[in-house]
C-alpha cells in the first residue's frame, strides 16, 4: 500500500462573519478563509483526505507557503512511501523542510498526516478511532467563540450562546484591552455556569497578564489561555505562581519537544491540543499524551477548519478522554465547505460521521467550485 500520487485543492471558504483575534483578522467575510485540502492516493485506489488552515495572523504558514511546500518539497519525496510507514513519512517530510525554533512548516505537514491516516484507516476498513485503540462516539461537544470589542456586542453573543444550549464559551481578549474585563464580567452575569475559557493569544506582558488575573479571578473564569507571548515559558511559570486560574499553552507548543519544556518549566496547568499546528493527528496524539502523562489536563482547539479537519479533530480530542467543551468553530464562521454532509451545529454539539477512517465524503462539485490558482 504505496503513495502513487499527491493532489492538493487550495481554497477560499465563504465566511458568515469575519474573526478576529488580538493579532487581526483570522478570516474576513469579503475575502474568504484559506483552506487547503490535500489528497493522497494508494497504488491500490484508496483515497485519503487531510486539510490545512493556513492563517499569517496566527503563524507564518500561508496558503502560498503549504501549496509550494506540498508540491514542490513533498510530493515526489513522499511517492511509494508506504502509508503504514509514517514514521519514515514524518522522517521525509521533516529533512525535506527542516525545523527552525520548532517543526519547519507543520500546517503543511499535518495535511499529509492527516490524510495518510484517512487512509490507513480506510484500507483497513476501520473507523480512524480503531487507531488510537478506542470507541467512535456519536457527538461532541463545542464551546461557543465570542470575540468582540465592547460589552453590547459581548451581551449579545452570549444571549445567543444561551439560547442555542452551549455549554462552554471561548472568549478572545486582548482586541480591545481596556475593555476585558467588562466584556467577561458581561459574559458571566448572562452564562453564569458555563465553562469559561479565556483566550488573548500571546496579547499581554507579564504585569499586564497579573494584574487581568486579578479581576478574573472575581469574575470565575475556568481557565486563561495563552496570555503571554509564546516563548516566554518563564513568565507563564511567574504568572501561574501568582493567580488560582489554571494557564493553558496554545502558541507555546508545536511539538512533543515543546511540551516537555513546559512540563520541566511547570509552566501551565494544561495544553491546547491543535492539530493543525502540531503538525497532524499522530503528532498530536503524542502531545497529548506526555502531557496527560505529566499530569497537565487537556483542552481541545482549531483554526476554523472545515467540516473535515473538525471531523478528524474530535476523533482525536475523544480518544485523548478530552472533556471539556472545545473551540472547534469552524461552523460557526464558514458559510459552505467542499463535504456531501457538512457538520451542524445542534444545542451546541456536532454528531460525528459513521463509517471508515475519518467519515469524511467530499463533494468534488463544491471542491472545484471554491477552488482558486496559487
Amino acid at each position: 500500500m504505496q503513495i502513487s500520487a499527491i493532489d492538493v485543492f487550495p481554497v477560499h471558504l465563504p465566511m458568515l462573519q469575519s474573526f478576529s483575534i488580538s493579532g487581526g483578522k483570522v478570516g474576513d467575510k469579503n475575502a474568504g478563509a484559506p483552506h487547503v485540502y490535500v489528497k493522497v492516493t494508494t497504488d491500490d485506489g484508496i483515497e485519503g483526505w487531510g486539510e490545512a488552515r493556513p492563517s499569517h495572523r496566527w503563524s507564518y504558514e500561508t496558503i502560498e507557503t503549504v501549496v509550494t511546500t506540498i508540491n514542490n518539497y513533498f510530493v515526489d519525496a513522499l511517492k511509494g512511501v508506504s502509508i503504514f510507514a509514517l514514521e519514515e513519512i514524518h522522517y521525509i517530510m521533516d529533512k525535506q523542510i527542516a525545523s527552525g525554533i520548532t517543526r519547519g512548516q507543520p500546517i503543511a505537514k499535518a495535511a499529509i498526516d492527516m490524510a495518510v491516516l484517512d487512509a490507513i484507516a480506510k484500507t483497513i476498513h476501520q473507523p480512524i478511532v480503531h487507531s488510537w485503540f478506542t470507541e467512535p462516539q456519536n457527538m461532541i461537544t463545542l464551546s461557543y467563540l465570542i470575540s468582540v470589542s465592547n460589552e453590547e456586542e459581548a451581551a449579545e453573543k452570549a444571549r445567543i450562546a444561551k439560547a442555542e444550549g452551549y455549554s462552554g464559551v471561548d472568549v478572545k481578549i486582548g482586541i480591545n484591552p481596556g475593555k476585558d474585563l467588562a466584556i467577561l464580567k458581561t459574559i458571566k452575569e448572562i452564562l453564569p455556569d458555563v465553562y469559561f475559557r479565556v483566550d488573548a493569544n500571546q496579547a499581554y506582558h507579564l504585569k499586564d497578564a497579573m494584574r487581568l488575573c486579578k479581576g478574573m479571578e472575581e469574575i470565575g473564569i475556568s481557565v486563561f489561555e495563552q496570555p503571554l507571548v509564546a516563548g516566554d515559558l518563564i513568565g507563564h511559570a511567574k504568572l501561574r505562581e501568582f493567580t488560582t486560574i489554571p494557564i493553558a499553552l496554545d502558541e507555546s507548543i508545536w511539538t512533543p519537544a515543546d511540551v516537555v519544556r513546559a512540563i520541566q518549566l511547570s509552566a501551565c496547568d494544561m495544553i491546547v491540543i491543535k492539530v493543525t499546528k502540531m503538525g497532524g493527528l499522530s503528532r498530536a496524539k503524542r502531545c497529548g499524551d506526555i502531557a496527560k502523562a505529566a499530569g497537565l489536563e487537556l483542552l481541545g482547539g482549531g483554526l476554523t477548519e472545515s467540516s473535515l479537519g473538525l471531523y478528524a479533530s474530535a476523533h482525536l480530542f475523544q480518544a485523548l478522554d478530552i472533556a471539556t467543551p472545545v473551540d472547534l468553530n469552524g461552523p460557526l464562521f464558514l458559510a459552505d465547505d467542499p463535504s456531501k454532509e457538512m457538520a451542524v451545529i445542534q444545542e451546541g454539539k456536532i454528531q460525528l460521521p459513521k463509517g471508515n477512517g475519518i467519515g469524511w465524503i467530499v463533494d468534488k462539485k463544491k471542491l472545484k467550485q471554491y477552488s482558486i490558482t496559487v
